[in-house]
């Protein structure tokens, strides 16, 4: 199966779930190179968009990514990778385990169209 990455330049988003809990971790960009490192070795890597090079997950900080099972979307555009968090458990730069931390604010769309009537 080939991922296509035309549609934004060379790179695909790469969705991050953990495998045991299906907690969504991180999402992050992987170009052809990246892809093909990380079902390789099984550890997930990136492509940095502002250093333009790969990096893997955890090489530093040891709170790795381990991949247990890769997908596709139907527009074969964007991978989801279920994974096995290795070390710590702090995926996000931050230190929390995921980097969807920062709730918004949901308008109320309903009571706004009634308010305007």
């Amino acid at each position: 199966m080939e991922i296509d990455f035309d549609k934004m330049q060379g790179l695909a988003p790469a969705v991050i779930q953990d495998a045991a809990s299906g907690e969504l971790l991180m999402v992050g960009f992987m170009n052809r190179e990246a892809l093909d490192t990380t079902l390789r070795t099984r550890f997930v890597t990136f492509y940095s968009r502002t250093r333009q090079t790969l990096w893997t997950k955890g090489e530093t900080s040891g709170n790795r990514l381990q991949v247990l099972a890769a997908w596709t979307d139907c527009d074969h555009d964007t991978v989801l990778l279920r994974v096995r968090v290795l070390g710590a458990g702090k995926v996000c730069h931050t230190g929390s385990r995921s980097c969807f931390t920062q709730e918004l604010v949901l308008g109320n769309a309903l009571l706004e169209e009634e308010a305007r009537r």
